[in-house]
C-alpha cells in the first residue's frame, strides 16, 4: 500500500523521453540557470563516471577538466532544470563506476572509442 502510493506520486515527475547515455559516454547537459527573473542554459560537457538509482531518485555524475582541475557535477536525471542530454562519444568500459578516473591526469583521462549508435546519432545531428 504505501509504495503503491510513494510510486504513483512520483511516477508523476518522471520524465518521458529520457536519452540512452551509458556510464563511460562523453555527454553535454543542457541545464537551466535562474539568475534573478532570467534564465538561460548552459551546457555542462564531460565523461559520465557513474549512474545510480531508480525512478525519480535516479543521478548521474559527470566529469571534466577545467584549468587542470576536475570538476564533477551530480544531476538528477529527472529533474526539470534539465533541458536535453546529448552522448557525443561512446567509451569503452568495463566497469559500472569510472572512479578510479579521479586519480588521473593529462591523456589517461581519456577512454578508447567504442563505436556505438546512441553517441553516433548525435554526432550526425551536428554536422
Amino acid at each position: 500500500m504505501k509504495t503503491e502510493l510513494i510510486n504513483s506520486v512520483a511516477g508523476k515527475g518522471l520524465k518521458k523521453n529520457i536519452p540512452y547515455f551509458e556510464v563511460g559516454d562523453t555527454v553535454d547537459v543542457h541545464y537551466k540557470i535562474v539568475e534573478g527573473d532570467k534564465e538561460r542554459i548552459q551546457i555542462f560537457s564531460g565523461t559520465v563516471i557513474a549512474k545510480r538509482g531508480s525512478s525519480i531518485s535516479e543521478t548521474f555524475t559527470v566529469r571534466r577538466i577545467v584549468a587542470g582541475e576536475g570538476v564533477e557535477r551530480i544531476f538528477p536525471l529527472h529533474s526539470p532544470g534539465i533541458v536535453d542530454i546529448k552522448a557525443t562519444r561512446s567509451g569503452r568500459t568495463r566497469r559500472a563506476k569510472l572512479y578510479y578516473l579521479r586519480q588521473r591526469t593529462g591523456k589517461a583521462v581519456k577512454l578508447s572509442q567504442k563505436f556505438s549508435e546512441h553517441a553516433a546519432e548525435n554526432v550526425l545531428q551536428k554536422h
